[in-house]
């Protein structure tokens, strides 16, 4: 059996819209194994489809398809602890996992870069799946077929905090949200501040790191999809946090503070109590330099 651990990530960090993402230490986990038929549980008993609709099993049949190979039937076993549709990179994770684990049952006949364009053309921007792939801080733009990027591993002294709503955000639905031109001195804003984002996490200039996450292209638009957002982004600065932002489409919040911040996430925890907010949940993670491994 084949087993892959595919890291969570967060993307856009603030202005880096469609071009930005981390990797960061919460997993899913794929098994993959051929069978006569085909056979698809979730070891942890979050709900999944289990037929042919299944993201993992699309990714698992593409590769075979693309390799000319027959795929009579496959046992496949999730456990997903990335929560679903709350801006974690869930369905990046699903892509992933089915690619990587496909491609290690057929003896690897596709290289890493490969499976890159593939992962970002299934989901349509680069994003989520690249970092997925390749750990630490990624900056890529996909451009007809291929992502062109540039992978940043990221030193141990952050820690990424993320407070997860009890609701769940569709990425359809947040994108819907955004509107259909921007004014010129809006892109200049986000350009520049994505710019300085990649630049300062990697030379851990992190005093840069709350004007880099500020964003004129779609938090804006996307906080009000959020009840009490702003206001928890703003709590966070006023505790020592680097950077706060809309995770991905969200419903997540993301906060990056130093490793020695060891007070933040209790402060966290008791105001999202306070303000009737503990149906909430907080982690503290670490960067995930690695990416996607294959597993014993």
């Amino acid at each position: 059996m084949i087993k892959v651990q595919i890291p969570a990530t967060s993307a856009n960090i603030g202005a880096g819209f469609d071009s930005l993402g981390l990797a960061v230490s919460m997993y899913n986990y794929v098994n993959l194994e051929e069978q006569d038929s085909i056979e698809i549980v979730a070891l942890d008993g979050v709900p999944i489809p289990t037929d042919e609709s299944n993201l993992v099993y699309q990714c698992v049949k593409y590769i075979y398809d693309l390799c000319d190979k027959p795929l009579k039937g496959i046992r496949i076993e999730q456990i997903n602890n990335i929560p679903m549709a709350r801006g974690l990179g869930s369905s990046s994770a699903c892509i992933v996992g089915g690619l990587v684990g496909a491609n290690a049952m057929l003896g690897n006949p596709l290289r890493t870069s490969d499976l890159v364009n593939i992962a970002a053309t299934m989901e349509g921007h680069p994003d989520n799946s690249t970092p997925a792939l390749l750990g630490g801080l990624v900056t890529a733009v996909l451009e007809n077929g291929k992502v062109y990027y540039v992978k940043q591993e990221i030193a141990e002294d952050l820690r990424f905090v993320t407070i997860i709503p009890d609701f769940e955000l569709k990425t359809k639905f947040a994108r819907e949200a955004l509107p259909k031109e921007i004014p010129h001195k809006d892109g200049v804003f986000n350009l520049s501040r994505a710019a300085l984002m990649s630049v300062s996490l990697y030379s851990r200039n992190y005093q840069n790191l709350r004007i880099a996450a500020d964003d004129r292209l779609h938090q804006p638009y996307r906080l009000s999809l959020i009840n009490g957002a702003h206001d928890v982004l703003e709590m966070s600065y006023k505790h020592g946090a680097y950077a706060s932002y809309i995770s991905g489409a969200g419903s997540t919040l993301m906060s990056i503070i130093s490793s020695g911040n060891f007070e933040f996430e209790g402060i966290v925890r008791e105001y999202l109590q306070e303000n009737g907010l503990d149906g909430w949940k907080v982690n503290v993670l670490s960067i995930d330099n690695e990416g996607t491994r294959i597993i014993p």
